[in-house]
């Protein structure tokens, strides 16, 4: 079997005269465990390895793709993006990256977990699953719980001289928690994700998602007002997902971003620093290079409140007469690459939940909402969306809230805000600190 390097070096070399190639080959290994009842609920091995093809011929862009080729396939390969391509209309800002030095991260690879055997998942999932259901007399059972490993390569080459390579590995685990008392139900959550299984702390993951379900049991429907809120990193990681939208210049270009004509403008508080990293090695999205070969990099997007730009790949850079940031991502190689984010992240600030929560007195940490993505408007930035949470006493939360419903538009959001947490949490490539609102309209009774 040809290595990935091989393959995408055997794709280049098919290159006629004129043509630029580009060839972006990848495998996965990836295992998923599932246990309740003290039993495993299901077990799930998958495997992929393929080559994405892009040929630029005449300003004209054909892709093609073949799963596990030989590299007899892959040339095959290269001509049916040879024949999409002729189909193509013109367009002159399809360009291929040019080769640039790359810093190699070899801390993303852990040889430990990519050899660990599947019953030691097997064991970790009843583990983490006993462990969920026995910290608390009002949790005893789990609607999921599962523990999951990746491990991947990815390699990339192209005719102006760029090749380079690198090898992943990436865990999860997560816990959803059932609290019962009094014939009512209230659902917990908790997600952990790192390089290696045994770097996660099992014993925090079962211990949030139980102290969340069973902080929401007798939860009331609040009376409507306008309060101080503070955003917990679940909660804040559901708006961070709109922003990642709206920074794409590829949303700009397209006219969907309410951030369109900003830069340079004062759009949030000066608490907010929000950056894209791909060289940041705590974040799960670090990698060497984007899905096009280029260096991985440090973007500040939003900092003293102020817009300093946006995240690019080769085509939107061209378009847009800049460069790229490295921020080329994919689906995978059946998919050629849009914009996305490595890690998306606001800068953790110096105060810690229970500071915030002072200065909060009286009203509401907002631990989960639902329906931000299908409900915030990616133009106008305007959201209505469901919430739940705790009201804030004392520093601390106390009576649970639900059925509440908070709505605004997220630059007023971003520019209501008084203060960041210290405390940073990654889910995905997202990041974010617990975050205070000076003020927020609550909807609930």
């Amino acid at each position: 079997m040809a290595e990935l390097g091989e393959l995408c070096r055997t794709a280049v070399e098919a290159a006629q005269d004129g043509e630029g190639i580009e060839a972006y080959a990848e495998e996965s290994r990836t295992t998923e465990v599932g246990a309740r009842k003290r039993q495993i609920e299901g077990l799930t091995f998958a495997e992929s390895r393929g080559v994405g093809v892009r040929l630029i011929s005449g300003a004209r862009l054909g892709y093609a793709y073949a799963a596990d080729p030989s590299e007899d396939e892959i040339r095959a390969t290269v001509a049916r993006a040879r024949e999409n391509a002729a189909l193509a209309g013109e367009d002159p800002n399809h360009v291929l990256a040019e080769p640039a030095p790359v810093d190699p991260m070899p801390e993303l690879f852990r040889e430990g977990q990519a050899a660990m055997p599947t019953d030691a998942k097997v064991t970790l999932a009843l583990d983490l699953e006993r462990l969920t259901t026995t910290t608390d007399p009002r949790v005893t059972k789990v609607d999921e719980c599962q523990v999951g490993d990746a491990v991947s390569r990815i390699a990339i080459a192209n005719s102006n001289g760029l090749a380079a390579e690198y090898a992943r590995t990436d865990t999860w685990c997560l816990a959803v928690t059932l609290a019962e008392e009094g014939g009512e139900t209230q659902t917990g959550f908790s997600y952990r994700i790192g390089r290696e299984l045994g770097d996660l702390d099992w014993e925090a993951i079962a211990t949030e998602a139980v102290e969340r379900a069973v902080a929401m049991l007798g939860a009331q429907k609040p009376p409507t007002a306008r309060v101080p809120v503070v955003l917990d990193p679940f909660a804040g990681m559901s708006f961070l997902g709109v922003l990642a939208g709206a920074l794409s210049a590829e949303a700009v270009q397209k006219g969907r971003s309410l951030f369109a004509d900003k830069v340079a403008e004062i759009v949030a508080s000066p608490a907010i620093t929000l950056v894209d990293d791909g060289r940041l090695l705590d974040g799960p999205g670090a990698c060497p290079f984007d899905d096009e070969g280029v260096p991985s990099r440090r973007t500040e997007l939003i900092s003293g409140g102020r817009l300093r730009g946006f995240l690019h790949n080769s085509y939107t850079a061209k378009r847009g007469g800049t460069t790229s940031t490295g921020n080329a991502q994919r689906a995978g190689y059946r998919s050629t690459p849009g914009v996305g984010t490595t890690n998306f992240y606001v800068e953790a600030g110096t105060k810690s939940l229970p500071d915030l929560m002072l200065e909060a007195e009286g009203g509401v940490l907002i631990q989960e909402v639902s329906g931000v993505h299908s409900g915030a408007n990616p133009i106008s930035g305007e959201f209505s969306v469901g919430a739940t949470g705790l009201r804030i006493r004392g520093g601390a939360g106390a009576e649970g809230l639900r059925e509440m419903t908070i709505a605004s538009t997220i630059p007023d959001m971003l520019q209501a805000v008084s203060a960041v947490g210290s405390d940073l949490r990654f889910f995905s490539s997202v990041g974010v600190p617990s975050i205070l609102i000076g003020e927020m309209t609550v909807a609930g009774v």
